[in-house]
């Protein structure tokens, strides 16, 4: 019996999903298990692997088109079996195949090419086919799709089809000033649409102002030299790195500076009880914020599995989409300490009001006590705060506990 083989729902928020790429091919036969197609939101990627063992009789999406959540994509049965009960519905519940004959003469109906709006069938031999998605991208980079050869089913331009046109073609552009210089056009791809959109959209809608301030770091390089030290005598110790030490620190202080950890939702302050800790994410897709809920209830060990798990949940592809929504976490942390920054100007991740930016670590000459002064290793911190909730004093004190914080750690 064929079942169909549909676009999942990931998260409350998510209404559409893309196609990346499809592993197999109508007529291939599969297991359960198997992964069928990658597909991402628009702020992870995730896998679908086969419901069951059968035949894929019938694929209805293809590589860059972007398909309405719980839509069925494929169709998997036994060879032979009609896959006509299972296609998209278009006009009112019609099927495609429907749509189709309904706009052409009888007798003339070709196999019909599904893509987000029907083809009359008088038209199909001489259209280009090309799905919405890509016939967009197309006019609105000027790239002629007419001739293009597409990857898709039946031979149908797709998304990916122009991007690598785009890639392809250099655009050659004369100069005000000099000879004619030769450059390539990139799209961006929908998780640097979102980064954008929403970093532009915090400094627009916020008071953004950022404070600087150094934190002795012995007690934290000590402690991890001792967690190192345990790990060579046994390697099934877990690993707390310095990333784990400083957002212990952080929580920490934000008990203590509860107006550091709410939302500014423009006439109210939200204050939150427990800590929801944001954590700033690189990944080979962009940026991700993943949330740790209630990292305030959290032991060090505790919170550190917790960071580790959503970290390693975006670099996959596939992190919850709800802990990426921005008003999941209370208050942020970005390092940029491994990558040898000594200070730098977070952005605020809108309706948090603060967040924290963690820097490298640099020697500083200090008084050691009875006149012998040497170099001390000191941590940048870089907190930026949105002035219409929390003034300047308040967040130079909620900076100041930061930092001693750290300066005691296991002390």
């Amino acid at each position: 019996m064929a079942i169909p083989v549909i676009m999942p729902k990931q998260g409350q928020s998510v209404e559409t999903c893309i196609i990346t790429k499809w592993y197999k091919k109508a007529g291939d036969a599969v297991k359960a298990g198997d992964i069928l197609y990658s597909y991402e939101t628009d702020k992870a990627a995730f896998d679908f692997e086969s419901p069951a063992d059968g035949t894929i009789l019938e694929i209805f999406y293809g590589e860059g088109d972007e398909v309405p959540v719980l839509n069925n994509v494929a169709v998997i049965g036994s060879a032979g079996e009609s896959a006509d009960l299972f296609r998209p519905s278009l006009q009112g519940g019609a099927s495609i195949k429907e749509a189709l004959a309904a706009t052409s003469v009888p007798g003339d109906q070709p196999d019909p090419v599904v893509s987000a709006a029907p083809i009359p069938a008088a038209e199909s031999d001489t259209r280009t086919r090309i799905s919405p998605r890509a016939k967009r991208l197309s006019m609105e980079r000027g790239i002629d799709y007419a001739g293009m050869e597409g990857s898709g089913p039946g031979g149908r331009i797709i998304f990916r089809d122009v991007e690598n046109a785009l890639t392809t073609r250099p655009v050659k552009s004369a100069g005000l000033h000099g000879p004619v210089a030769s450059f390539t056009d990139q799209p961006l791809s929908n998780v640097r649409k979102l980064i954008a959109k929403a970093m532009h959209s915090s400094l627009q809608n916020s008071a953004q102002l950022t404070h600087h301030m150094g934190a002795d770091a012995r007690n934290l390089l000590d402690a991890r030299r001792k967690v190192r030290e345990d790990m060579s005598h046994n390697p099934e110790s877990q690993d707390i790195t310095l990333n784990d030490m400083i957002c212990w620190c952080v929580v920490r202080a934000l008990r203590k500076f509860p107006d550091a950890n709410s939302h500014f939702l423009d006439d109210r302050i939200r204050n939150f009880d427990d800590v929801h800790l944001g954590i700033a994410v690189d990944t080979p897709r962009g940026l991700m914020v993943p949330a740790v809920r209630n990292a305030g209830t959290l032991t060090l060990p505790e919170l550190s599995a917790s960071l580790k798990s959503v970290a390693e949940a975006c670099r996959k592809g596939n992190i919850d989409p709800e802990l990426l929504q921005s008003s999941n976490a209370s208050f942020t942390v970005t390092n940029l300490g491994g990558y040898g920054v000594e200070m730098f100007t977070p952005v605020l991740n809108l309706p948090q009001v603060a967040i924290l930016g963690v820097c490298t670590i640099t020697y500083r000459p200090a008084d050691l006590g009875n006149n012998v002064f040497g170099f001390v290793p000191y941590m940048g911190l870089s907190l930026t705060y949105d002035h219409r909730a929390i003034d300047g004093g308040p967040a130079t004190l909620f900076l100041k506990e930061i930092r001693k914080e750290i300066e005691e750690f296991g002390a």
